[in-house]
Formats: C-alpha cells, structure tokens, sequence
C-alpha cells in the first residue's frame, strides 16, 4: 500500500496471491512458497481463503451479514445448527397480541471490543440508522424503536408481520459512539473478533475480542485471504491455507492433507418466467411480459422435463440437490410441492392439452405463435451458463426452443421483465418468498419482476405476514406453495422453474474440525463462519 509500510508477518499473507498466480500462469503444479518462520504459525492461528471482501466493508447497518453471522457484531437472535431461533444479545423477547409490539430484553454485560458496554440505546441506534440507510435492509414495516431503559427494546411495526423475527438474526449491533463514516473499514462490535488489518481485495486479518462475552473462540487470529478459486486451490495444494472455498470443477481432485467438504443449502438456481402477455411497460421504458411463458402449459412442461437430477450429475459434478421451491428444506418448505420430473411423456401431454402443435421445423406452434423464447443469465456466471444450456437442450425434443443468452447484469436489468432469467437466491427469512410471489412486488427491484399474480396465494402469503405465531405463519407459507388446488409451486401456476441448490464445497485441512454447520444461504464464502468459534484443530 502507498505511504504505507506493511509489517514483515503480515506481508508473507499479502504476497500470497501473486505468487500463486504466477504458479498457475507458469503451470507449476507443486512449486512451493519458500519456508519462512512466518509459514510455521502458532496453533491458534488460521489461515483461510473463503472468496471476496465485501464491497460495503462490514456495516451491518448497510448489509454486512445479512447472510451470515457479521463476525464482527452480535445479533439480538441468532439460528443454532438446527435452524431453531435462539438468544444472542437477548434474553426473552414477548410478542403483543395484535403483533404490532415486540420488546426485547437484552443482557447487561456485555462490551463492544473497545471496552465501552452495548446497551438498548445501542440497539435502538442500528435499528433507526438501518431503517434510514436505503440499503438492502427492508425496514419499512417498522415504526419506531425505543430504549426506555439501558436492557430494554420496544419495537413498533406499522402493521403485523411475523418476519420481523428473521431481521433480528441478522441484523448486527454497531455502537452509536463509534458509528461514522469510516465504520464499514474500521468495525466494532460485540462479535467474537475484532478486525486488525483489512488490505482490501488481499486480505483481512481478525484477532479473538477479549471482551467477547460468548464461547470463546479456539483460534485467537485469522487470516483471511481473497483469492480467485484457481488461486485458493492452488493454495491448498501448496499447504498456504488452512481451509479455502472450491467450485464443484475441482472438488473430485485429491488435496494432500485436505479433505473436501460438502455443505448442503438454499443456494438455489432457477428460471424466472415473464408470468403475463406482451404488451405493458414499466416506468422506465422497458416492455413488459411475453406471450409464450404466459402460457401455464408451457411454464408446466419446461418444470416437468427439466431432469434436475441429471442437471446436479452433469453441471453441479454431483454436488448440489434438485431444487423445487425457493425454500427447500427450510421450515417453512411444502414437500408436498415437490414433482416428478425428467418426464417427457407427462410434459408432452401437458402441451398437447395447450393445443400446442409441432410445426415443419420441429418448434410447436399455438395460434400462430411459435413456442421459441430467450432465457438471459450473467455472462461471467459459468454455472448458470451451463444450467442454462442444458435445460434449454433438455426441452427441445418437446418442440420448445429457448435461446440463451449471456449479459451483464445492466443488461438483464432492463430485459427481465419480458424475457425469462435465470436467478439464484436463498434466505434465511422466508419474506424474500413473499417478494418474489406476492402481486404487490410485481416490478419492484428484482424480485417479482415476472408479474405473477394469483388471488389465493396473495391471501397466503398476507396471512403468514400478518400470523402472530411462528406456527401460523409456517401454515400458511406452506400453503401459498401448495394448497391441494392452487399455489406458486410448479404443481400449480408454476412462475419459476426452480433448477438446483448449489452445494458449498470447501478443502479443509484434515486436521480442522470447523464443528456442526447448519444448511447455508445463497452466498459461497462468509456465512460458513456462522459456527466459527466452534473451530479448532483436532490434534
């Protein structure tokens, strides 16, 4: 860094990736990085590579941690391995009748990392500044938040919403004597960590808070290194990391003293169909809807043909699980909605009750209209590319052509409300369920942006928001899916063609136990440090 002088025991970290680089350019296979006493690290250091510093630095009030635990701060509540909600910060909380109360007691000893106490003011301060940020944070049910005493919370909604719970997992304590411009690169919190050193897009480097008040963490420094997925297998084969993020090309290739693991997940890939016809535009200007994948029996065949199953073999490399809602596995999932798929015969007579014929080229024709169709996904996303392709050739000896194209994301920005894109998500609150099917998200932001609508399922949906029980509001996301007659699943109006859950696929040192790690987000990298005061070396 200019006009700055880097410590000798940080810059062997530093250095670690243009070395690597230079290994894979040259196609060194075994080179290694010359021995130092810098490479012997204590037994409670760390070094691991798990993608990408976060282009808004770590402030929770912005969006750090949303899909994971924020390392560096505390949460109210947070889910255990089991994805039961449990305290954090808090010690009850109490829900009024109506919902629209929820007031939250908090511990009284605890200590943000630079030895000031975390109090209700605190929490009042993160909640009123993520709430006036315009991030990603959605706040806007709430009303208001008070602290009428220093280990008390009120929270005031506008109206009911169960999903209230889910931002208080997620959303981290800053401290309002500490919060200020340069808070996203220099964080304090009441997490586990501090942050020591951030050379952004090289590395991060975390020593153990002593003023933690939880498990305290086996490893007291962490180093975490921003590599390319070459260059992070490349470091695991050369024994410079500890533990590093792999996409599923590499993971049937054998690392000395490394074994791969294999998380499950929510990270999920699928087509989004334009639900209505032709013919509408958006404020901006751009056209609106597609007469082909309005068509119900078309959006039901592509979901019946599509062979997930081969689709996770042949793309995934075996590692990741057919995907059928956006919320597979999650509590709030109906395994009724699940279908049965690769089946050719059952999509066929599906288009054939459309009235749909095949014409001389081979593509069905219905009035006129050929069953032809653009599916548009990220350029640089070789995964969805190939997903893409091979959905597209699983359906064409139906008669159904779709052509698929790679843009960037501001090309797809303004192409996705009339042409089908494939998306990927998975949260842990099931409210991105009701913004990605709910009429009163058609065209906002990215979610509904299909413009799928169904009476029925808005009333489900409108009925978990408004249940002041989680197992009301379970009932009734299950039902918005599948009700036995109706729902957003693909055995009802079938809006999207959900594709795979990715599975989270790291290298981990033989060694390393990194503990029980529940089923993970959309997000390969940061979320796996949810447990990560659990890690530690076997021996």
């Amino acid at each position: 860094m200019k006009g700055r002088k880097m410590p000798k025991k940080i810059a062997i970290y530093a250095i670690i990736p243009i070395i690597i680089i230079f290994l894979t350019i040259t196609g060194c296979k075994s080179a290694a990085i010359p021995e130092t006493s810098d490479t012997k690290r204590k037994a409670t250091e760390l070094i691991v590579s798990l993608g990408y510093d976060p282009d808004g630095g770590f402030d929770p009030t912005t969006g750090w941690g949303r899909y994971g635990s924020p390392l560096f701060q505390s949460t109210l509540l947070k889910r255990d391995s089991e994805l039961n909600i449990v305290n954090d910060l808090a010690l009850d909380y109490t829900v009024s009748d109506d919902g629209l109360v929820w007031t939250v007691q908090i511990r009284d000893d605890v200590l943000f990392s630079d030895g000031k106490p975390l109090t209700a003011s605190d929490v009042q301060y993160t909640f009123d500044t993520a709430s006036k940020s315009g991030s990603v944070i959605d706040l806007n049910i709430l009303e208001s938040v008070e602290a009428p005493d220093k280990e008390t919370v009120v929270f005031k909604l506008k109206k009911a919403q169960s999903t209230f719970i889910h931002l208080l997992t997620s959303v981290g304590i800053v401290p309002e004597h500490a919060h200020g411009d340069g808070y996203p690169e220099n964080p304090i919190g009441s997490g586990p960590f501090k942050l020591v050193q951030w050379d952004k897009g090289q590395q991060l480097i975390v020593e153990a808070s002593p003023n933690y008040y939880g498990q305290d963490p086996y490893f007291r420094r962490i180093t975490f290194l921003f590599l390319e997925e070459d260059a992070a297998f490349a470091a695991a084969k050369s024994k410079q990391v500890d533990m590093a993020y792999i996409p599923a090309t590499f993971a049937k290739q054998q690392v000395e003293g490394m074994r791969l693991v294999s998380l499950d997940s929510i990270d999920n890939r699928g087509i989004m169909f334009p639900f209505v016809k032709a013919g509408g535009e958006t404020e901006g200007g751009h056209p609106i809807g597609n007469d082909v994948t309005a068509d119900p029996n078309i959006r039901k065949a592509v979901n019946v043909a599509v062979d997930r199953n081969a689709l996770v073999e042949g793309v995934l490399e075996g590692f990741g699980t057919p995907a059928y809602t956006v919320c597979d596995r999650m509590p709030w999932w109906n395994p009724e909605a699940v279908i049965d798929d690769g089946d050719h015969e059952q999509a066929k007579k599906i288009l054939d009750q459309g009235g749909w014929v095949k014409s001389e080229d081979g593509i069905l024709e219905k009035q006129g209209l050929k069953a032809s169709f653009t599916l548009v996904y990220p350029a640089s996303d070789q995964v969805r590319q190939a997903l893409a392709l091979a959905a597209s050739d699983m359906v064409r000896p139906l008669g159904i052509e779709i052509k698929v194209e790679g843009k960037s994301w501001d090309e797809i920005s303004t192409m996705m409300y009339s042409n089908a894109v494939l998306f990927g998500w998975g949260s842990y609150d099931p409210l991105e369920m009701y913004n990605l099917y709910s009429s009163k998200t058609a065209g906002i932001d990215w979610y509904n942006i299909g413009f799928y609508s169904n009476p029925t399922v808005d009333q489900y949906l409108d009925n978990a928001l408004l249940a002041t029980s989680e197992e009301e509001a379970i009932r009734q996301w299950k039902k918005a899916q599948w009700d036995g007659n109706t729902g957003f699943s693909a055995l009802g109006d079938a809006p999207w063609a959900w594709l795979v859950n990715l599975n989270h696929l790291y290298v981990v040192d033989k060694n390393l136990d990194i503990g029980n790690i529940k089923i993970q987000p959309h997000g390969h990298g940061w979320p796996v440090t949810d447990n990560i005061v659990e890690w530690k070396w076997k021996n």
